[in-house]
């Protein structure tokens, strides 16, 4: 019974509010998980569920270990569930109204030096065709600061030299241009001209004979294998910590920060709905004032 309501929540919020896949997947992930916890109750119903089971699922959450923004994600969840299932007559009472979010301690984002970039962008051997495809994803991450979902679905006619854009569908289905610089249109006509063709399967139905990304197989890349190359990249060239999409995507909105970019063009680059979430970098920007003034002023 259960089970059926979260599948409906589900298709609503895809069909309704437009969410993004990788959001719906989340919500159902967290959905059945709190479905298995009800079960134990002997609770099959989402109008059997009162604070209580709320509150005892998301402490058992802390004991298994989970961290408090994972906590608050479960939540979040939860309460999209009961606000869907009240508008929709199914339950009478919210269990998760006036439960408050976990407090989420706000760690500062890791971003690689420009001179890490500058290796990372040099490490692809551009005489392969897999070299070629690595350096326009790496060139092309870095220039636009695209989330990995946005990168796997950039379609070629998505790239405009001319314009130096690239038109891209951020989350909640939001189109948005960001500009692209020339080494990355460089890098991306190269892929074009030498390795894609390589990568092409002919007569392949959509997305994958329009996508800009191939895999071996001529089929779109998928976000793991996206991390994976990054990684590999990463532990080659000895980079602090692990290298991810993120970290690019962190480095790219730090560099233009520390650069005199201002934080609203930068919100609108990442296509970050609420400027406060764009304002974290902020953080990384005044901790790096703050070594330069330790490092070069006579009296710190």
């Amino acid at each position: 019974m259960m089970d059926n309501t979260i599948h409906v929540f589900l298709s609503y919020v895809r069909v309704e509010k437009g969410l993004a896949q990788n959001t719906i997947l989340a919500y159902g992930r967290d959905l059945r998980r709190f479905a298995a916890f009800l079960a134990k109750r002997k609770k099959t119903k989402a109008a059997e569920v009162n604070r209580d089971d709320v509150v005892d699922f998301l402490s058992g959450l802390y004991k298994e270990k989970l961290d408090s923004r994972s906590v608050a994600r479960f939540l979040v969840s939860l309460r999209s569930f009961y606000k869907y299932l009240l508008m929709e007559e199914q339950v009478q009472l919210d269990p998760t109204e006036n439960l408050e979010s976990p407090k989420i301690r706000q760690s500062l984002p890791t971003y690689l030096r420009v001179d890490e970039v500058d290796r990372l962008l040099a490490a692809p051997d551009v005489a392969t065709p897999v070299g070629l495809r690595d350096r326009a994803i790496l060139e092309v991450l870095y220039s636009t600061g695209l989330r990995v979902s946005e990168l796997i679905n950039l379609r070629i006619t998505d790239v405009d030299a001319r314009l130096g854009c690239v038109r891209c569908v951020g989350k909640g289905n939001k189109e948005r241009l960001v500009p692209i610089g020339r080494k990355a249109i460089t890098a991306v006509e190269q892929y074009l001209a030498q390795s894609r063709p390589k990568y092409a399967r002919p007569g392949s139905p959509p997305p994958h004979n329009q996508v800009l990304f191939l895999a071996r197989t001529g089929r779109r890349l998928s976000r793991v294998s996206i991390w994976k190359i990054m990684h590999s990249y990463g532990v080659r060239l000895g980079l602090r910590g692990r290298l991810t999409p993120h970290k690019l995507r962190h480095s790219f909105a730090t560099h233009l920060l520390e650069r005199g970019a201002d934080l609203r063009s930068v919100q609108l680059m990442l296509g970050h709905a609420d400027i406060s979430t764009t304002q974290i970098y902020t953080h990384v920007v005044e901790e790096r004032l703050k070594e330069v003034y330790r490092a070069h002023h006579p009296r710190a």
